[in-house]
């Protein structure tokens, strides 16, 4: 597991995929310790909110898939939930 900085390394992914208008990371995990596969470790649980003009003209589903498809290797390495909020203005 990759650990120390993920916020970082999100908003790293974004902002050279995405090239957001306006990006908000929260590092939620703290809410979610005890929960049910929450790591102790935390970095584990974030709220991102993205407004990207990569999403015009795409569904929810589909700008859900293209963040979700960016963080693959941070899911892969512990990251375990997102919440999101995506829009293009």
């Amino acid at each position: 597991m990759i650990t120390g900085n993920r916020k970082k390394r999100i908003e790293k992914i974004i902002n050279d995929n995405l090239d957001p208008i306006y990006l908000d990371v929260i590092d939620d995990s703290k809410s979610h310790q005890g929960h049910y596969q929450a790591p102790d470790s935390g970095e584990s649980h974030y709220n991102v909110t993205i407004i990207s003009k990569v999403f015009i003209g795409k569904n929810r589903l589909e700008r859900e898939r293209i963040v979700h498809s960016l963080l693959k290797k941070e899911f892969n390495n512990g990251l375990h939930a997102l919440s999101l909020k995506l829009s293009h203005n």
